[in-house]
């Protein structure tokens, strides 16, 4: 397994930007597929992206294509996720993931199996 931490969230306005960061320890990281979930209040953990352990192919959830963009750095053992255009529905704890395993079938939380343990994002009108 890996272990994850994430980093990046805050208080930002609507219409901003932010990138958050999720670092990964352990020396099998470019092997992994990595992925991105939120989870508002109230509401459960949705997909938002994920991106295949060779940096480029990557896929989103239709709600946030064109604003958000998943990439990630083998090299610092750490994936990011931008996020543009800020809306005050984007407000949730946004969780970094990982797993063996990729597909843009798998967008469940089931079907990844490191979690972190999430950074805040609020948006405000």
């Amino acid at each position: 397994q890996v272990q994850l931490v994430e980093s990046g969230g805050g208080l930002v306005q609507a219409g901003g930007s932010l990138r958050l960061s999720c670092a990964a320890s352990g020396r099998t990281f470019s092997s992994y597929a990595m992925g991105w979930f939120r989870q508002a209040p109230g509401k459960e953990r949705e997909f938002v992206a994920a991106i295949h352990w060779n940096a480029v192919t990557r896929y989103y959830d239709d709600s946030v294509k064109g604003r958000f963009t998943i990439s990630r750095d083998n090299a610092k053992n750490t994936v990011y996720l931008q996020i543009n255009s800020l809306k005050p529905e984007d407000t949730a704890v946004y969780y970094c993931a990982a797993d063996r395993n990729f597909g843009s079938n798998r967008k469940r939380s089931a079907d990844f199996g490191s979690w972190g343990q999430g950074t805040q994002v609020t948006v405000s009108s």
